[in-house]
């Protein structure tokens, strides 16, 4: 099956994590993503360990299914053929600063001028017209300023980081949206358009979803937070033999729960509550069952939720997760063997569709591996390529 974006290419002029995550996902639904990076490398080719210089691990999931050419785009010769690219292209996706842009001659206004039905995402840190404009912006910076950072305060006191690039990810998931729904918008108007996708304001409004509570009303209600998030006793629960979350919900499976554990006078105090009151007391409760799991094994637990439908697994160590029965099933981690990588596993999409394909089709590309065929794609004949190649302009894979 073809994808859903088959026969729309995409000029990628990215770098790190978050523009590139959003670019693949795009690939993934089969888009023509052509990458187009320094002659060095996108940083992200720095990263290690890897069998081979420039193909990192994380390089074979954040890249499959694009192309890349290598392209001194400071040069004349080389941003005159970028220029080509994205003049043949549908979407143009960029997280280059506003100067960056300028000195390059890719600029909104300059490059949609060239292309009006062009769908231009710019990817920044904040939004351009606000006094931030411009910083630098990274994982942990924004993880800072989006309170990301203070959210983790309120559990243990001073300020920390989710141990996951977070902001990156939530950031390249907006770009990949809100890049289909300019590729909609088009379809129905012909019309491209400017999109800009601000890191920072993102991850804002990221975090007020279930925190504003009372406070989205002017004036505030009540306390700001969701209070069920803000106590340590929000945590899986040990076991016997290891760990678990379980979470009971109505008075049924709390009385069931704490029948099967014997302690029938805890099961009164949880499930006389409703479902607010267990919320507001939330310490309260999740020490009452803290009290009661290390009575079985995580096993004997999992068995008895999954028959009385109570909400509840065990908890995973991320490095061994391919090891999990469900993910083993479902075929969510496969083994695949790269062209000079060797065997890797291979995270599939983990959305399934049954008109389109989300597979993969290109392994992840070594540096300008595709330099030669794009550039003859965009009307370079072979000699004009060998010219660029000989003068330092376009770069090759060395055999």
């Amino acid at each position: 099956m073809a994808g859903a974006l088959d026969g729309i290419r995409v000029i990628d002029v990215t770098s790190v994590l978050m523009a590139p995550l959003a670019t693949r996902m795009l690939a993934d639904h089969g888009a023509d993503v052509v990458k187009i990076e320094q002659l060095g490398g996108d940083a992200m080719r720095r990263g290690r360990p890897g069998r081979n210089p420039g193909m990192p691990g994380i390089l074979l999931d954040l890249f499959r299914n694009t192309r890349s050419v290598a392209l001194d785009i400071r040069s004349t010769d080389g941003l005159e053929a970028a220029r080509r690219m994205v003049d043949g292209a549908d979407v143009f996706v960029t997280n280059v600063r506003a100067g960056g842009l300028d000195r390059l001659g890719l600029a909104p206004d300059v490059v949609r001028s060239r292309n009006p039905g062009l769908v231009y995402c710019w990817a920044t840190g904040f939004g351009s017209d606000g006094p931030y404009a411009g910083r630098a912006a990274y994982d942990d910076v924004i993880q800072a300023g989006s309170g990301q950072a203070w959210l983790g305060g309120q559990l243990h006191g001073e300020p920390e980081y989710v141990p996951a690039l977070i902001a990156d990810k939530v950031g390249g998931l907006t770009i990949a949206q809100a890049v289909l729904a300019a590729l909609l918008h088009r379809e129905r108007t012909g019309q491209g358009q400017l999109v800009e996708v601000p890191m920072f304001e993102t991850m804002v409004a990221f975090n007020l979803i279930e925190h504003a509570r009372g406070h989205a009303l002017d004036p505030p209600i009540g306390d700001f937070g969701y209070a069920r998030l803000f106590t340590l006793a929000r945590r899986p629960f040990p076991t016997a033999d290891g760990w678990i979350c379980i979470l009971p919900y109505d008075e049924r499976q709390w009385r069931d729960f704490f029948t099967f554990a014997d302690r029938p006078e805890l099961a009164d105090r949880a499930a006389a509550k409703d479902q607010h009151s267990r919320i507001d007391d939330v310490e309260e409760v999740c020490g009452l069952v803290a009290e009661v799991t290390p009575d079985h094994t995580t096993a004997v637990w999992l068995s008895f939720c999954a028959d009385r439908s109570i909400a509840a697994m065990a908890v995973n160590d991320l490095s061994t997760i391919q090891e999990d029965e469900h993910v083993d099933a479902v075929g969510l981690i496969e083994t695949r063997t790269h062209p000079t990588e060797g065997p890797y596993r291979y995270v599939r999409d983990p959305v399934r569709y049954t008109a389109t394909d989300t597979g993969l089709r290109r392994p992840a590309p070594r540096l300008g591996e595709h330099t030669d065929e794009v550039l003859a794609e965009v009307g370079y004949s072979a000699a004009e390529v060998a010219d660029l190649r000989a003068r330092g302009v376009a770069v090759v894979p060395a055999d």
